[in-house]
């Protein structure tokens, strides 16, 4: 039985992913700030799930200084850990020149910092361990910098970058790296848009991201159709086509 850890598990696809997890026979190990929101998961997977060991821990990924202590304890708790699946995110739409540089900077700092703190803390113990497999969910926001979305498809961006080197870096080892890059799944992330085209379930996203982690793909959409074709034409629409796009 193997043991994954996910971050950003109260809620969304962190959330959908630990229950798809725990229906492919995975110990589960989940964070997220709102622990209250893991401890009623963890009681709800226990009662499906029984023979599944399910540890939570209350983890804000900015505060830096304690995403390795919180991991760690994980490896204390379950002996050790296979799959660390970094997920918690953050979108807050600010418009730029808009004084609303707060919400840039926090989206910043949880989606890409707080991403580098997981994986460098998920890293260190691989190396020492010889093995592993991380997994970072991106974001086709990743491919274009869109309106209204700028901090978000940045931080997207720049996660997807890190984990190519990473991935480099690492080359030779027995270490694998996933980027996934969701189209729009059903999350509170998300379902304040007004238009989210090729709209899947949260369900669905969280059974196709298993089976291509399961599959140790490198990189991929979810679903890969229709985004692998949308995510490259993204990036060459001109840009007044791309100013009139809501985000």
């Amino acid at each position: 039985m193997k043991n994954v850890l996910i971050t950003g598990a109260s809620s969304g696809i962190g959330k959908a992913l630990s229950y798809e997890f725990a229906k492919g026979n995975y110990n589960l190990a989940l964070t997220a700030r709102r622990i209250e929101e893991l401890a009623k998961i963890r009681h709800d997977i226990k009662q499906k799930y029984p023979s599944i060991n399910i540890e939570v821990s209350s983890l804000d990924v900015t505060d830096y200084s304690a995403v390795p202590i919180v991991i760690n304890n994980f490896i204390n708790c379950l002996n050790e850990v296979d799959i660390v699946i970094v997920n918690a995110g953050i979108g807050l739409g600010e418009k730029i020149g808009r004084g609303e540089f707060d919400k840039a900077k926090r989206t910043i700092e949880t989606n890409l910092i707080g991403a580098i703190a997981t994986i460098d803390a998920a890293s260190a113990y691989f190396l020492e361990k010889g093995k592993g497999h991380i997994v970072g969910i991106s974001s086709v926001a990743a491919f274009r910098g869109m309106p209204r979305s700028s901090a978000y498809c940045a931080s997207k961006a720049g996660l997807a970058i890190y984990l190519e080197a990473l991935r480099a870096e690492f080359y030779g080892k027995d270490i694998d790296v996933t980027v996934l890059f969701p189209g729009y799944i059903d999350t509170p992330l998300n379902n304040m848009l007004p238009n989210r085209p090729f709209l899947i379930s949260v369900e669905k996203g969280a059974s196709i991201i298993r089976r291509l982690i399961e599959k140790k793909i490198k990189s991929s959409t979810v679903p890969a159709f229709p985004w692998n074709i949308i995510g490259q034409l993204i990036k060459v629409l001109p840009t007044p086509i791309v100013s009139k796009i809501s985000g």
